[in-house]
């Protein structure tokens, strides 16, 4: 009898868990992003951490590595390159989503956000973890800080789409979000390369011996970075985004384009960005937003992307692939290890500090400078929602493939499992925060109606019955019977009136971007702005 062989290749693990995780979640997604209001990356990583080497062992990343690159404090490889052309896909679409000259219409606010937020994110985040983590330098402090600095575009986008964020969040907020997100990714570099030249400058294979002072470590970090990494990659980005634009609508108009491979056609410029930009050693993520924005310069290519809906089923795919990879290879063992001094007290700490003190603080203190930020509520979600994801994780391996070989050991040791908890950290709060806040909404309503209930019963109990004034104090949005002052008693069958409770006036920031674009008053379901809340009384 012929012998059946089983072949459990990781390759046919990897594929079977994977498409186990997306027929799953397809079958609940509704449920999963409109009922419970949780994120697709959270649902995601918990699933990797499952079948991963932490839980099931179904799935272990590590061995399609090369030895070295399975080693705490070297570069992987196959993190790196998944991270890169998953965040450039990513921010290349989050500039096309972007209406019409969008960054030439805010510059103004996203200066504000991608400068003094940023570097003030740097310097807080680099303090709490010299602070925290013993056997640091404050320069390699900033370095481990300048890896979680950037917000992610993927967590970002998550945060911006579904049933909450288009009933509760101004079209105004969450663009700036997606906008910043998709910029700041690519400005990360400046930030990391700064602490990163002060400690290959202490090595004589990467500085000569005039640029190791100040001033060359300086007059490097802009010329490199700045001047030929940022300010070339946002040249390069606009001329690519303007010749694929115009290529388009040439063929366009001369019946040549079919319309089906559009997304593709973008997947293929962001990809082009990454290859080029890379083959020249400039910021290809900074090439690929910009590109992606120039390319839908006229709001064509945005229409055309919403239009075509593929681009919901890349994210999906995108997402799934990404945060499973990250869930598994999550390395928990490097959360409790007394060598490094990284010990769960102190980690844990590190994590909510950086979550409340990141952002959160200084958005709010300068939101009045943000033209786009209208009021402390917008400024406070902003300010709170600036996750932490895949762009950290591509960030430490530039870190370490950096790194001089002669430079300490602490830091090539602690920078991984530093950044990694970050990440997990930020996935699941701002993962949760939606529902959190639901749940939290709902026990005040329900309070807040017990409360006023009773209140009620008891004036009735020890005062009489309820008049318009006593419902106008308590401020009841119940249906209750009035007391009619000028008859004595309820008001009967044939005098029922309608009392209504006048509507807040609409606050400043609504403005005719609203109404064009359907967005309900915060608070309000879709099609109930204005609406007055009557109060019938029963016959």
């Amino acid at each position: 009898m012929t012998k059946i062989e089983i072949n459990t290749s990781d390759l046919n693990i990897c594929l079977a868990t994977l498409s186990l995780y997306i027929c799953g979640y397809g079958l609940v997604s509704y449920v999963v992003k409109h009922r419970l209001y949780l994120s697709e990356p959270l649902i995601a990583c918990l699933f990797g951490i499952i079948v991963g080497p932490a839980v099931l062992g179904w799935v272990d990343p590590n061995l399609w590595k090369p030895e070295e690159d399975r080693l705490m404090g070297y570069k992987d490889s196959l993190t790196l390159t998944l991270t890169r052309i998953t965040i450039g896909i990513q921010v290349f679409f989050a500039g096309v989503a972007l209406p019409k000259k969008y960054l030439k219409l805010q510059i103004q606010s996203l200066i504000m956000l991608l400068f003094p937020i940023m570097t003030i994110a740097w310097l807080v985040c680099g303090f709490l973890i010299y602070e925290l983590i013993p056997g640091l330098t404050f320069m390699e402090a900033l370095l481990i800080s300048a890896c979680i600095t950037p917000t992610d575009p993927i967590l970002a986008n998550s945060i911006t789409k579904g049933k909450y964020a288009e009933q509760s969040v101004h079209p105004r907020v969450r663009d700036i979000i997606v906008a910043e997100s998709g910029a700041n990714d690519g400005l990360g570099y400046p930030f990391i390369f700064l602490p990163l030249f002060a400690i290959m400058a202490r090595s004589s294979e990467e500085f000569d011996a005039p640029n190791r002072h100040l001033s060359g470590i300086i007059a490097r970090w802009i010329y490199q970075t700045w001047l030929y990494e940022v300010a070339l990659s946002v040249v390069l980005g606009l001329l690519i985004g303007w010749v694929a634009r115009k290529s388009l609508r040439w063929c366009e108009e001369h019946h040549m384009l079919d319309e089906d491979n559009f997304i593709a056609y973008g997947i293929g410029l962001s990809f082009f960005c990454l290859g080029f930009l890379g083959v020249i050693g400039s910021d290809d993520l900074l090439c690929c937003f910009i590109a992606g924005n120039s390319f839908s310069w006229d709001d064509r290519q945005r229409i055309a992307a919403e239009d075509a809906g593929f681009q919901d089923i890349i994210d999906m795919l995108l997402n799934a692939a990404i945060f499973m990879y990250i869930g598994a290879i999550m390395p928990w063992y490097a959360f409790n290890d007394p060598v490094t001094g990284i010990v769960p007290w102190r980690i844990v700490t590190l994590a909510v500090c950086v979550l409340l003190f990141r952002r959160l603080p200084w958005v709010v203190a300068i939101y009045k400078s943000i033209p786009v930020i209208s009021s402390l509520k917008e400024a406070i979600f902003i300010g709170w929602f600036g996750p932490i994801g895949v762009s950290a994780i591509f960030y430490v391996q530039i870190a370490l493939e950096y790194l001089p070989k002669d430079s300490r050991d602490q830091v090539k040791k602690t920078v991984e499992p530093v950044v990694y908890f970050m990440v997990f950290s930020s996935i699941l709060v701002h993962g949760i925060t939606v529902p959190a806040s639901k749940v939290l909404m709902r026990g005040v309503t329900l309070t807040r109606t017990l409360t006023q209930s009773g209140l009620i019963e008891k004036r009735r109990s020890s005062a009489g019955p309820v008049t318009v004034d006593d419902i106008k104090r308590i401020g009841v949005a119940i249906p209750l019977p009035v007391y009619n002052s000028e008859t004595g008693g309820r008001v009967s069958g044939s005098q029922n009136q309608t009392r209504t409770h006048t509507p807040r006036a609409a606050s400043p920031e609504m403005s005719d971007l609203d109404t064009n674009r359907g967005y309900p008053e915060p608070g309000h379901p879709p099609g109930s702005q204005g609406r007055a809340v009557a109060f019938q009384s029963p016959a």
